[in-house]
């Protein structure tokens, strides 16, 4: 239904919402970004989803299973009751770092899961493979799970990512956070 839809009308929403500061859901921070859906038959892009989510292997290969992107045209920010912000299409495509770490990612992740998964596994807390790394963060998967870890900042290169996951270890093995 869904690729009926799209194909017909690619015009699409997609909406997020967090946690609410109190009982009062109003006080949740959400977003709305509109866009305009594009089917996106790409073998790298694929193999990047399946890495993420391995349990979508399953259906993956089915005729009716496709990968879509959303080509964000707008989006309203609510930061709860009465805080409202439209965002404009150029505040939310990617800068040139997402290109920089994009370009690492499958070095980077060669790298971490040959040379430090005692690394990884102290951040995970266990054992794992990191599977994904962008500007924001990075996928492992651990037995059958996907997990998600974020940096403490967004970063802008391999030498940036590098030193995220420096941090990280380092926390994980002396117990400290922050």
């Amino acid at each position: 239904e869904h690729t009926r839809h799209l194909r017909a009308e690619p015009r699409c929403s997609v909406f997020v919402q967090g946690l609410p500061d109190g009982p009062n859901p109003q006080t949740a921070p959400r977003v709305t970004v509109t866009g305009m859906a594009e089917m996106a038959e790409n073998g790298e892009l694929k193999a990047r989803y399946l890495a993420i989510h391995p349990y979508a292997a399953m259906y993956a290969d089915f005729g009716d299973f496709h990968l879509w992107r959303i080509r964000p045209m707008s989006a309203l920010f609510v930061g709860g009751f009465a805080r409202a912000v439209r965002v404009r299409q150029v505040d939310l495509l990617p800068d040139a770092s997402a290109a920089a770490v994009s370009a690492a990612e499958a070095g980077i992740i060669k790298h971490c899961n040959h040379d430090h998964p005692d690394a990884l596994a102290a951040i995970v807390g266990g054992a794992c493979r990191m599977v994904a790394a962008d500007t924001d963060g990075m996928d492992v998967t651990a037995e059958e799970q996907s997990l998600r870890f974020h940096w403490s900042a967004p970063v802008s290169d391999a030498a940036g990512i590098r030193a995220e996951l420096v941090r990280m270890t380092k926390e994980a093995r002396t117990g400290a956070s922050g």
